[in-house]
């Protein structure tokens, strides 16, 4: 009968014949290496300094067309533009922020400068009415809504019959 430890995945069991795992050391410092991905890094989105925050954006298609909402707090209606181009929504926000402080009594200046970019493009899964899409930010919270294009009114056409002559 077959041994059937040699089955078993990888951390469930001892592998091979001297007991340990080959690949644990591997493993432990890629488990390191992505729970540290991101730390340190500025970004545009939030005041936390910490982490690398991608903004979250939510799609649903519905019968009418597309519903999307994205967060993106800090951000002012000047800082986004989309545009849809070939059945491809674009959205592009730039943020730019600068802060100074100054204390004469203290002999201190500080200069911060943070400037971040976010674009995200959409597949629709349908010819869009991009005559007709809105867009809304409100405290950070952008809505948009692409419509379907109308199904164009199929005419009948008018075969004319000849005599074949």
């Amino acid at each position: 009968m077959a041994e059937f430890r040699s089955l078993v995945p990888f951390g469930r069991g001892l592998l091979g014949r001297s007991g340990s795992d080959p690949f644990a050391g591997f493993r432990q410092e890629m488990d390191r290496l992505l729970a540290d991905f991101g730390q340190g890094l500025p970004t545009a989105f939030s005041d936390d300094k910490d982490g690398f925050i991608i903004p979250k954006v939510d799609v649903a298609e519905t019968d009418a067309g597309l519903e999307l909402t994205a967060e993106l707090p800090g951000f002012d209606d000047k800082d986004v533009s989309l545009d849809i181009h070939d059945d491809v929504l674009t959205i592009k926000a730039e943020h730019k922020d600068e802060r100074e402080e100054k204390d004469e009594k203290k002999h201190y200046h500080l200069l911060e400068r943070s400037q971040g970019t976010f674009l995200r493009r959409f597949v629709l899964p349908f010819e869009a009415d991009a005559d007709k899409a809105s867009a809304h930010l409100d405290k950070g919270l952008l809505k948009v809504s692409v419509p379907r294009m109308a199904p164009a009114e199929k005419k009948a056409k008018s075969i004319p019959v000849g005599n074949g002559q």
